[in-house]
């Protein structure tokens, strides 16, 4: 585990260009002067009896904004937040009650851009020890892991499509199980396996 754990970090430092939701589809036009929001999400790797996983989150149906999407634990940045690595590590403790100090920092992925006009900064951190998952009532419906192998093999990624805003829209997806993780959070996620196939 550690030897993996080494991996992720020093590939972290090398990390690359950044990614966004219109990556698979060259053809949208951003408007110019557009303002992007800060955010920090948080990819929590635990160690289970089968290896290392991932946490992430089933976004609450009655949210207005992605409900009942998989994400990872994270918000935008607020002004008191020190960084950007604050912000994911103070979201995740709003959201899932992992403690930051709890959290071996790994390093991050280039930011993300969202169609909702987030500039999202992946961070990647290791929970050093076991703790009570204590989901935000109103926010998050479920938290669960999924196997860190699963989602960092390019080979579990599709790419499908629906319509948007009257556009056919392009998108990774990684399913696992009864889960279907597509959007951003998959996007992110398919990043960090191109940093990591280095």
């Amino acid at each position: 585990m550690r030897e993996t754990l080494d991996h992720f970090r020093s590939s972290l430092r090398h990390s690359g260009v950044g990614s966004s939701d219109f990556d698979l589809n060259p053809d949208t036009v951003l408007p110019e002067g557009r303002v992007l929001r800060p955010a920090g999400v948080l990819a929590p790797i635990v160690e289970t009896d089968n290896g290392l996983s991932l946490l992430l989150t089933k976004r609450a149906a009655a949210l207005k904004h992605h409900p009942g999407q998989i994400a990872f634990p994270g918000g935008k940045q607020d002004e008191g937040d020190a960084d950007i690595i604050a912000t994911a590590l103070r979201e995740a403790d709003e959201e899932i009650g992992l403690n930051p100090e709890n959290v071996d920092v790994l390093g991050t992925l280039p930011p993300h851009e969202t169609v909702t006009s987030f500039h999202v900064t992946p961070v990647i951190g290791f929970v050093k020890q076991p703790f009570t998952v204590a989901a935000e009532a109103g926010e998050v419906d479920e938290v669960f892991a999924v196997p860190l192998d699963h989602v960092l093999n390019p080979d579990n990624y599709l790419i499908q499509s629906r319509r948007w805003r009257g556009h056919k829209r392009h998108y990774f997806v990684v399913p696992y199980g009864p889960y279907y993780i597509w959007g951003a959070t998959a996007r992110m996620l398919r990043a960090w396996t191109e940093i990591i196939q280095k």
